[in-house]
């Protein structure tokens, strides 16, 4: 038998950033792989990302007082957070698990939870990114969020703290320090926060493109189509059935399709209230305006993300529906706050962009097993932070396929979680 004929097959069903992190983690464990998607490399939700290594984002979107909120999200189209009235029917049982993390207890659970994850992050992408010579993927300076009155950042007080306990700083800014930092922003904000653990990627889209050429040069095969459903044989998943009628054998197989992993969940035996939020960006390939730093405008609901193709500018969030179509006029809200705020930004040849990101209510990804079919492993529901927990995300797929205790307790990220008495 060749080695190639020797070595176990998988096959990993997305290719965006968790995926594509996914993939080469089990081509580390000297795996054969293919990483099926019908999009190009990059082409997926993380590129339509801030773009950031939020390494201590592990405050569940949900928060106290969140329910009173919702009357205002429908009825303001234009705020950093917005439902779609005709989302709301479809969504309710969602909102409802949602709301049920916003008491303290469980936001200070989840945010221990998701800490043992972005703990990791750079020691679990130092091996993928050395993968990647030549690209200087990842950015060395730390990201900022400015306030427009200390009101911000003191209605946000407590989360500082926990996440100050949970082991992740930030450093207060004044005027000053703000200006000193990005000269744009001088004489516009007096409160401000640096955090130092924090990054930025040079380019989102260039980033998932660089780590899956990286995958090819090793001997990965990547499929440009969609994958249709999972053959079975005796309690175990045989392979992968694509659009075009092909079927791949495999030994293991990964589902890392972000909101498109929905399509797998009845054959997986899984019940998981997993929806799709759209997070809009405008990207501006010559902004007229420099930007030395990742920039968080916390009152403005958006951030200003340096690239090589340009400024970003994004965030807003808004819950449409799993299945909703684009409204772009969320990026132009965003862009015209933008502009208010730096008048001389040029707008020529924008262009705009939605990604819809994984959401499940309790703000924490699955990473898991299939009870019905134990070689198909999970990993999805990652939120606003794909991106940040990609490597992560694939290290523990690896050691799932390899039968090893992870690291980390992988409890909190069961795909059961949801139906277990546990109402998250």
């Amino acid at each position: 038998m060749s080695e190639q004929q020797s070595k176990p097959k998988s096959v990993v069903v997305g290719g965006g950033i968790v995926g594509v992190c996914c993939a080469l983690y089990l081509q580390k464990e000297g795996h054969q792989v293919w990483l099926i998607d019908p999009a190009e490399p990059g082409e997926s939700t993380a590129k339509w990302s801030c773009g950031q290594m939020a390494v201590s984002e592990i405050i569940p979107l949900s928060k106290p007082g969140i329910l009173k909120r919702i009357p205002g999200w429908l009825l303001d189209q234009k705020g950093p957070l917005a439902l779609r009235p005709s989302a709301l029917p479809a969504m309710l049982p969602w909102f409802l698990r949602f709301v049920a993390n916003a008491r303290h207890s469980r936001i200070d659970a989840i945010a221990r939870e998701m800490a043992t994850l972005t703990h990791g992050v750079y020691q679990d992408y130092a091996p993928l990114l050395a993968l990647c010579p030549g690209n200087a993927l990842l950015g060395q300076r730390p990201v900022i969020e400015v306030f427009d009155t200390p009101r911000g950042l003191e209605a946000e007080r407590a989360h500082f703290a926990l996440r100050e306990a949970l082991g992740f700083h930030a450093e207060p800014l004044d005027a000053a320090a703000i200006a000193a930092l990005e000269p744009a922003l001088a004489g516009k904000f007096s409160h401000g926060l640096l955090f130092p653990d924090w990054c930025a990627v040079s380019d989102t889209k260039g980033f998932i493109a660089a780590l899956t050429a990286a995958f090819l040069r090793q001997g990965g095969t990547r499929i440009d189509t969609g994958a249709v459903s999972l053959t079975e044989t005796h309690q175990r998943a045989s392979g992968v059935t694509l659009r075009d009628g092909r079927v791949l054998p495999a030994d293991h197989i990964v589902i890392a399709a972000g909101t498109g992993s929905r399509h797998f969940f009845q054959q997986l035996g899984v019940r998981i209230p997993l929806t799709g939020i759209s997070g809009y960006q405008t990207l501006l390939p010559q902004p007229d305006v420099e930007f030395r730093h990742s920039v968080i405008y916390a009152d403005g609901g958006f951030c200003f993300t340096p690239m090589t193709r340009g400024l970003q500018i994004g965030g807003t969030i808004e819950f449409a529906g799993p299945d909703a179509k684009p409204n772009y006029r969320r990026a132009e809200i965003i862009l015209e706050k933008a502009r208010r705020l730096l008048p001389q930004l040029n707008l020529a040849q924008k262009e705009f962009g939605v990604g819809h990101r994984p959401f499940l209510p309790d703000t924490k990804p699955v990473i898991d097993r299939s009870r019905r079919l134990n070689n198909v492993l999970m990993a999805f529901g990652h939120g606003q932070l794909g991106l940040t927990l990609g490597a992560t995300t694939g290290r523990l797929i690896a050691d799932l396929a390899g039968q090893r205790t992870a690291a980390q307790d992988l409890t909190p990220f069961s795909a059961y979680r949801f139906t277990q008495g546990d109402r998250a």
